[in-house]
């Protein structure tokens, strides 16, 4: 199948292509616009025409609007889904219980939020009366990742277009599918052309157009720090806003008076939900020492207990990772753990089937200061290691250069939080994994980011401010 990007209300078709892979069975199965930069530009001008009226319309409006993409979305859920799992390798249950309900989650989310958003008033006696008002930006652009792909892209799209701004958007060039079924979405629901631009193509070049775009005034960016940083230099001569969330190497911390079976399930879960490919995954364990020979072992029993294979099947619960690249990056990460002294207690392999399937992988015998604890993997791949007080675990967790997330597992909560407050990461859950309220901020501390994602912190960011001060 060949797709078409999505600008100014139409499909547009490009002179150049590139393959589109299944990674479960590395076969390619369609292709997508190589865009270049007059598609860029093709699509900077069908949104700034669209701005004219786009932010004119009222906050209600515009909420019609992304209520009305989630209807559509709902409405062909299974075939987004399964779209998302062939594009991505993802189990078939995940996309449908996760990626596609979440993706609805945030048009209705934001379609309700941007209702509260407005003025803020400060009145006092020798300040004068203060009002705070928000506008929108003009032309934006969302670049999202290939892990949670529709999941993030609408993380992006929808607060920007509740805001009143148009949208030049690029998902990855590895899952390119389910934005191009959103611009189809868009058509079915009747959005006006130029209001969201949904441009296929390589990172280096359609990203590099967008980063240095002059009519581009913002950029809000999900990926690898190192494509951040790139992104980050070349938008600076046009000193576009940008937010930046960023990578993570997250550590579950847990406690001997943790509730152990809940703590060892969802330790599990955190470490290889989506073949370890979600930036919050929890790649390093820490485990109090009285505990750990017993948590190691039942973790590892665990893991065997995983049943992977081809994503398409409903009781398949890990599939493959995203891409051949992807693939052969986490197996020389592997092989760099073994070089470091760690061991396999289980996994280390790939899978001796078509496709880019990797075993779920956990390996004990590292300290924090190797490269595999060090350097963001973003695969089925975990390390394992004992603490013996709050004071090393603190020094254990925050001995990296991401600062994403991180949970703590434990009875006493006083002792979570004392913890927790002292770990550089922007979120930390407690006895608990993933679990969002969308209204609170979202993004890391460190390598791992630059602003806040959720509620009305993504939404002040892409407005104006302007405050008016009347001396009476």
């Amino acid at each position: 199948m060949k797709i078409t990007n999505y600008i100014a209300g139409i499909e547009q078709t490009t002179t150049d292509y590139i393959p589109n892979i299944n990674p479960a069975t590395g076969e390619v199965y369609g292709e997508i616009p190589r865009s270049k930069r007059e598609d860029v530009e093709l699509a900077v001008r069908a949104s700034k025409e669209a701005f004219k009226t786009w932010s004119k319309l009222s906050q209600s409006e515009r909420s019609k609007y992304l209520h009305a993409i989630a209807d559509d979305i709902e409405k062909n859920l299974e075939d987004y889904a399964r779209a998302e799992c062939i594009d991505n390798g993802k189990p078939i249950s995940l996309a449908r219980s996760v990626d596609i309900p979440r993706s609805i989650q945030n048009f209705r989310f934001f379609a309700d939020e941007i209702l509260k958003f407005g003025t803020e008033s400060f009145n006092t006696l020798d300040a004068g009366e203060n009002t705070v008002y928000y506008s929108p930006l003009g032309v934006v652009a969302c670049i999202s990742p290939w892990n949670l792909p529709l999941y993030l892209f609408s993380w992006k799209v929808a607060p920007a277009l509740a805001s009143g701004n148009t949208v030049v958007a690029k998902p990855s060039e590895v899952t390119p599918m389910t934005a191009y079924m959103l611009g189809k979405t868009c058509e079915r629901i009747g959005l006006p052309p130029g209001v969201l631009n949904i441009v296929h193509g390589l990172g280096h070049e359609v990203g590099e157009a967008i980063s240095t775009h002059q009519d581009i005034l913002a950029i809000s960016f999900t990926g690898s720090t190192m494509t951040g940083q790139k992104i980050a230099e070349a938008s600076a001569s046009t000193m576009k806003r940008l937010h930046l969330e960023m990578g993570g190497k997250n550590a579950t911390i847990v406690f001997s008076d943790c509730d152990y079976e809940k703590t060892l399930e969802t330790t599990l879960r955190a470490a290889f939900a989506n073949q370890g490919q979600i930036c919050l995954c929890g790649s390093r364990i820490l485990v109090e020492k009285s505990i750990y020979e017993k948590f190691k072992t039942d973790l590892v029993a665990k893991v065997n207990g995983l049943k992977q294979g081809d994503p398409l099947d409903e009781s398949s619960q890990q599939g493959a990772v995203v891409s051949k690249a992807h693939f052969d990056k986490i197996l020389k990460a592997i092989e760099t753990a073994k070089s470091e002294g760690g061991k396999i207690l289980t996994g280390g392999k790939a899978l001796k089937e078509p496709g880019f399937f990797i075993m779920p992988t956990l390996i004990e015998g590292l300290n924090q200061n190797c490269l595999t604890n060090q350097e963001e993997i973003f695969g089925p791949v975990a390390t394992i290691e004992p603490f013996e007080s709050e004071e090393e675990v603190i020094n254990m967790a925050n001995a990296n250069r991401y600062g994403l997330a991180g949970s703590l597992w434990t009875q006493d909560i006083e002792k979570a939080k004392r913890v927790a407050l002292q770990i550089d990461s922007g979120i930390l859950w407690i006895n608990t994994w993933l679990l969002r309220d969308l209204r609170t901020p979202f993004g890391g501390m460190k390598d791992s980011g630059r602003g806040r994602e959720g509620g009305q912190y993504i939404l002040k960011f892409f407005s104006n401010t302007k405050n008016i001060c009347i001396n009476r």
